[in-house]
This record gives structure tokens, sequence and C-alpha cells, in this order.
């Protein structure tokens, strides 16, 4: 199989028919039994979507008309052609003559291919001034994310839009159960793996650069997740007591709720609730790997009636849904497939189920809001009215080093202390 053939099928998932890239890319890489392979055409898709409106303006400048809908996966290629020879190392004429060689299973593009990247190569330096000049506006983003974040964080905004469009550190989290952080980092320097201890959480290690989890140190054994820093700090702020009843809402994929068994081996039970049996299928995956055990649930978190009115727990997380936009970096496609009239539904939602999560919190319980959201009406507004509607809700200061305080909450900033955007907030129900 064509690797740019592979990419191309996947961006086409992607960018024509609505499917996430982390799925996308899943099925069309299934069959590849070559890391180094399933690396490249990672390498490929991740950057056209990073870089994807630049690559666009550049592809509107090479055809003399658009191509039609039906030939998607032509224009993807195409994108494909232009990633390798603009941002990847690459030979030139390997690129080409393997971003041409895709075009088999449809003949007539071949000669079309070879003719738009041999243009791209001749030309690459006067289209790249020009498309300097007019994706300046949009940043590789597209306008109604500019604006919001133009708008909700002036100083900041031009460090989010760059943040958002470079990659992730791909950071661990250490089992505390099974080795101290310490240990773990003398296992990665025997084995060559150069990173930095993270600086918030006592648990976090950043690797210099990505590896695929299958060459760390014990990783199916259980010593070590994948988990960026920001959302190590939940199990800590959470700070549950031996003997706790802990509920664990939207806990798919699982990162935070097997920290929280990590942090206090003597709870009383951790409920985990997600509505999608797939996604709480990895949430017991990830579990059975580290050697823990939790309660699960396929449920409606804004339907307790129906599961739960009656229990009471003196610890609950809710990881609400929501925009995502802290997390761009880590998956590029939200600003392909995230609609601005997304966030309305999503801030009723998560207005639901917190009040639906308050009322299942005993007296004297803390509950913990999080998002990977840098938008204030997902995040401080949404905590402020909550307030307004619960009198018995009291705010719980988070004193940290890491973000910065809100009028509610805390928040970091996508880059900030390289970091995801992450957002918390700490409610304790009163008697």
């Amino acid at each position: 199989m064509n690797l740019r053939r592979l990419a191309a099928q996947t961006l086409t998932a992607v960018i024509h028919n609505g499917q996430s890239l982390t799925s996308a890319l899943d099925h069309h890489v299934a069959g590849l039994a070559n890391p180094k392979d399933k690396a490249l055409v990672q390498a490929i898709v991740y950057g056209v979507i990073r870089h994807y409106f630049e690559l666009n303006d550049q592809l509107a400048q090479l055809v003399s008309k658009p191509l039609k809908s039906k030939e998607g996966d032509i224009e993807c290629l195409i994108l494909a052609g232009i990633y390798q020879l603009q941002y990847m190392r690459i030979k030139p004429h390997a690129a080409v003559a393997e971003t041409v060689a895709a075009t088999k299973h449809k003949p007539w593009a071949k000669a079309l291919v070879n003719a738009v990247l041999r243009q791209y190569q001749r030309d690459s330096e006067s289209m790249a001034s020009l498309s300097e000049k007019t994706t300046q506006q949009h940043l590789n983003h597209p306008e109604w994310i500019r604006k919001r974040i133009q708008q909700q964080w002036p100083e900041q905004a031009s460090h989010l839009l760059a943040a958002n469009n470079l990659a992730a550190p791909m950071t661990l989290r250490v089992n505390r159960l099974q080795a101290s952080r310490e240990a773990y980092s003398q296992q990665l320097l025997s084995l060559g793996f150069t990173h930095q201890e993270c600086q918030f959480s006592p648990f976090g290690i950043s690797l210099n650069q990505a590896v695929n989890v299958d060459e760390l140190p014990g990783f199916r054994d259980g010593w070590v997740s994948v988990q960026d820093e920001a959302a190590q700090l939940a199990a800590d702020l959470l700070d549950c007591q031996p003997s706790d009843r802990v509920l664990d809402l939207c806990a798919a994929p699982g990162g935070k709720t097997a920290a929280i068994l990590e942090s206090q081996t003597q709870l009383q039970v951790l409920l985990a609730v997600d509505i999608d049996d797939k996604r709480l299928q990895r949430v017991q995956e990830n579990l059975h790997r580290l050697h823990l055990k939790a309660e699960t649930l396929v449920a409606d978190a804004t339907q307790i009636q129906a599961w739960g009115s009656s229990l009471k727990f003196e610890r609950i997380l809710l990881d609400a849904p929501c925009s995502a936009l802290g997390v761009i970096r880590r998956h590029p496609d939200i600003k392909l497939l995230r609609r601005a009239d997304d966030i309305q539904a999503l801030q009723t939602l998560q207005s639901q189920i917190l009040d639906a999560a308050w009322s299942m919190l005993a007296i004297g319980g803390v509950l913990l809001y999080a998002t990977c959201s840098i938008l204030k009406e997902e995040n401080e507004q949404q905590i402020a009215s909550f307030l307004a509607r619960h009198p018995d809700a009291e705010e719980v200061t988070i004193e940290a080093d890491w973000g910065e305080q809100r009028p509610h909450g805390r928040q970091i900033l996508t880059g900030q202390q390289q970091m995801d955007g992450f957002y918390y907030a700490k409610l304790r129900k009163a008697g």
C-alpha cells in the first residue's frame, strides 16, 4: 500500500467526511505492521491538518479551477505533497514521485498531481510570500476561533494561535504505585530517551521526542501512562481521602480515573460513568493495564434519576464535555470539525451535568469541574452561573503556581508552562 495514498484517504475522511482524526487514522493505518510507516502517515496527516488553511490557499493558486467534491482524495493527495515539500525532511524527488504514484487508482490524476507539485517546486518562494500575506488573517484557524481567542484573550492571542499550530510534547504520568519518578527517569535515560521532569505534577515526565508507547519501559505492565501535565493536576486537586466514595463523570478514556486510583488506594468506591459504551471500554482497558479496579457504568450524566438519584459521593470529578479548544495542538482536526454554534449547546449540557452532579455530592463534599477549553463561557462564566443557582455551593480557591487565577477557578492557556489549555474550579457543598 502506498503510504501517501493512505495519508490522503485519512485526510479525506476528516476534511470531507467529518470523521475525527483519531478514528480515521486508527482505521487507515490498522494494516501497517512497520511502526516507521505508521509514523510517516501520521506525520503527513497531522501536518496537513495543522497547516490546512495555508496549504489550501497555495493549492488554490496552483490549479486553474477547484477540484470537484468527488475528487476530494486527489485534493488531499496534493495537499499532502505540498506539505512534504514545504515542511518535511523528505527529498523532494522522493516526495513527488511517491505522491504521484499514489494516483494509480485514478490514472487521469497522475499528470495533474505531477504538474501541480512540479509547479509548486518552481514557484514555492513566491507562493510562500503571497500565502504569508493572506494567512496573516486566519493564522491557520477558522475565522470564528480566531475571533473568539482575540476577543477573550487579546494580550495572549498571538501566542495562543501560534501554540495551537505546534505539536504538543509527549508527557507521561508515572504510576506512583509501581515506581517513583526518579527511578523511571533513570530507566528512560538508560534507553537513551532524553526528557525533563514536569514542574507542577510530581509524577510527570516530558519526553524530548515522541515515541511509540511500546518502546517505553514497563508501559504494558502499567508503570506509566501518557497524559498531559495539565490533566495530571486533577487527581491531587480532588484530594481524595481514605474511605471516600468518588464519582468520575464523563470519565472516558480514563486517564484521570486511573490517576485518582493511583493517588488514593483506600477509596470505598470509585464509579466511572460515561455515556459512550465504546469509550468506557477504553477506561476498563486502561485500568486493566495499570492493575487498577473501579466500577464502571454506561449512563447519561444528565439523567441521574434513571441510575443514581439515591447515591451520594464525597468527591466528584466532572471532566465536562467542551469545545476542546485548549487541546487543538493535540487534536488539530478540532479547527476543521468544531463549529461556532456548538458552543451554546455545550454550555447548556455542561450546566445540566453540573446540576445533576451537585445533587449527588454529599454535604461537605468537593466537586472538581474541569474542561480542556480556554473559552470563558465554558469555564469561569459557567461556574459563576452555577454559584448563582446554588446557594449551598462555595468555591474553594485553588492556590497554585500554574496557570492564572480567574474570577472563578484557575485557567491554563495553551502552551502556558508547556501545558495544554485547561480549566479547573473547585466547589464545596455547604452544610
